[in-house]
């Protein structure tokens, strides 16, 4: 039997992509800023509706470039539910990470939690849009104008996603995007940096090349993060068809947000209507108190049916080996994390696979 798995990769037909690689056969440009990497930049800007973007051979790489470019110093005020690359890129600049505790309810870093957190060393605010949900901008931008702080955004799960019509990459002084093969729309690996000025988008583009100024000079110790053509190929074909990937995966959240509804002890996140989401996870909340098993038993049981579910975010980053000694109140992050599971929810995914899923959740709930 075929395992039904949390997710699975966005993949254009091949007949679309095979004209592409013939033509960067043709022209023997692999790397380096090419034409289709060019391409690429300009019509992501138009379809995320964003000033300057700059493509990175991974999210990762994105990020730590991104807090490179700020030239910062001191501790950077994140959030423990995340994926460890967050703060991994924290260390990788010689920062410290210090973490507060997320809103219960949002998933999100807790804005009030902020400022308390706040020392003559902080430099910086670095939240993450958990399952690509807008955070509290608002209050978060309020925060780092009062205190001069510098506010870069883990957007990785936020491909498209708007509030009020708005995009929410442009929040912030920067913004990243991951392009891995796992999110809604992928460039294979990849990842990019949104950013408000041409100076910064040179900077980036500098940083990403080895910190080269001219072919004689380098300014800055930057790395070799750059997206390649075959890459950049694929992601252009992949823009022509991430729309209806994502009508796909709403269809889908909207049969479980249908059959999933009143189930006690069960909750989920649901897009406000000023949201447009792009559906890339669909994490539900077990209360084992009420829903009458408890998160491992039914991430086991759907295992046991074939059905790959993902505990995700956990372990939190503070627990694990590196994290440890950053000790804190994350009272909400480990509730979260100690209860979450992301169900299956992908463009490949037959509505007869979401109520076989359905029905499993629902067994357990006792």
């Amino acid at each position: 039997m075929d395992k039904i798995t949390v997710t699975s990769p966005l993949l254009p037909p091949l007949e679309e992509l095979s004209p592409y690689l013939e033509d960067i056969w043709s022209r023997k440009w692999l790397t380096n800023s090419g034409y289709y990497h060019q391409k690429l930049e300009a019509e992501l800007c138009d379809f995320l509706d964003v000033p300057f973007i700059s493509l990175f051979s991974n999210g990762t790489l994105a990020l730590i470039t991104a807090l490179q470019a700020l030239e910062l110093k001191g501790e950077v005020i994140t959030t423990p539910y995340s994926f460890v690359a967050t703060s991994h890129a924290i260390l990788w600049n010689n920062l410290k990470p210090v973490f507060v505790d997320i809103d219960p309810t949002t998933f999100n870093i807790d804005p009030d939690k902020i400022e308390a957190a706040i020392t003559q060393e902080t430099c910086a605010i670095l939240p993450v849009h958990v399952y690509g949900n807008p955070c509290d901008n608002e209050s978060i931008k309020k925060i780092a104008d009062k205190h001069k702080l510098k506010v870069i955004y883990d957007a990785a799960h936020a491909f498209g996603v708007t509030q009020d019509d708005s995009s929410i990459l442009n929040m912030g002084d920067l913004s990243i995007l991951s392009f891995h093969a796992t999110k809604a729309y992928s460039t294979i690996e990849g990842g990019a940096v949104i950013c408000h000025s041409q100076e910064m988008k040179d900077k980036l583009d500098k940083l990403k090349n080895f910190g080269f100024e001219s072919e004689v000079d380098i300014k800055f110790a930057g790395m070799n993060a750059k997206l390649n053509e075959v890459q950049a190929a694929f992601g252009l074909v992949s823009l022509k068809h991430v729309d209806a990937a994502i009508a796909k995966r709403k269809n889908i959240a909207d049969v479980y947000y249908k059959d999933l509804d009143g189930l006690s002890g069960l909750s989920f996140f649901k897009p406000a209507d000023s949201l447009k989401w792009n559906y890339s996870y669909f994490p539900i909340i077990i209360n084992e108190n009420k829903f009458g098993s408890s998160r491992e038993q039914l991430f086991e049981r759907l295992k046991e049916n074939d059905i790959l579910a993902r505990k995700y975010f956990s372990p939190l980053i503070t627990e694990f080996e590196l994290y440890k000694l950053f000790t804190g109140d994350y009272t909400h992050s480990e509730k979260v994390s100690k209860n979450v599971i992301c169900l299956p929810i992908h463009a490949d995914l037959s509505l007869s696979d979401v109520k076989k899923i359905v029905e499993i959740v629902k067994h357990d709930n006792k």
